[in-house]
């Protein structure tokens, strides 16, 4: 069993510093237009965890409980406290993140569940220590393929060996976001060679949500069932 714990080299460096700025910029939104209280967040993530919840269902997992769980880019804790609803044990969840801001947030708000501050490419834990990784929007915001592929390759070292992984992402550019770039199927196979992959297109493109949701919730899941307008994929992956 291995610990990595190695330096960068300067590109990667480079890049991780431009992606901490990304999320410094993004500090001028709105705080609620990430609210649940927002329509369009509600309802988005109200259809994820459906979906979720259907992933699981279909593996045969009816709970989470006594399986280890990373969350990659754990920021405020969201997903952490969620998976508790799955029957996920608090002492077998642990969080890690980038910005140590969001952490000090989550700790706040579930003082139980631990986090730690630092870079994906680079996760103290040791080989095979997770029956479960999850990463919910992160690999969008790498522009870099060198860290891309850095992250993904720790995510399937700490991995069980019949451990998944789920992945949640958007697939097309954001020509107003210059800090992310959209990843489709094709990438993640190759981001996790070797792996199978149950995959299905989720999310109204948020364009469209943000208009659709406000004005009508029965709408918004109808068109949200059309998968062309859908911009995310949701993904299990599993060692072949």
């Amino acid at each position: 069993m291995t610990l990595k714990n190695q330096n960068n080299g300067p590109a990667l460096e480079e890049e991780i510093e431009r992606i901490r700025a990304a999320y410094d910029r993004r500090r001028s939104i709105p705080s609620q237009r990430y609210s649940r209280t927002d329509p369009f967040t509600l309802y988005s993530s109200h259809e994820r965890e459906q979906e979720f919840a259907g992933l699981l269902h279909a593996e045969g997992l009816t709970s989470l409980a006594g399986l280890r769980i990373l969350d990659i880019g754990s920021g405020r804790g969201d997903t952490l406290r969620e998976l508790l609803e799955y029957g996920a044990d608090p002492e077998l969840l642990v969080g890690i993140d980038l910005l140590p801001e969001k952490l000090d947030l989550a700790q706040y708000r579930a003082p139980h569940l631990p986090v730690v501050c630092g870079s994906a490419d680079r996760l103290p834990f040791r080989d095979h220590s997770f029956d479960l990784v999850t990463q919910l929007t992160v690999f969008t915001s790498i522009l870099s393929g060198e860290l891309k592929r850095a992250v993904a390759a720790e995510m399937m070292r700490v991995l069980a060996p019949q451990g998944r992984i789920l992945w949640y992402d958007f697939s097309y550019n954001n020509p107003k976001n210059p800090d992310v770039r959209g990843i489709g199927k094709r990438e993640i196979r190759e981001l996790f060679p070797g792996f199978s992959m149950k995959a299905k297109r989720i999310t109204l493109a948020p364009p469209l949500g943000r208009i659709v949701a406000p004005v009508s919730v029965a709408l918004y899941y109808l068109l949200s069932r059309i998968r062309p307008l859908c911009t995310h994929y949701l993904c299990l992956l599993q060692r072949a």
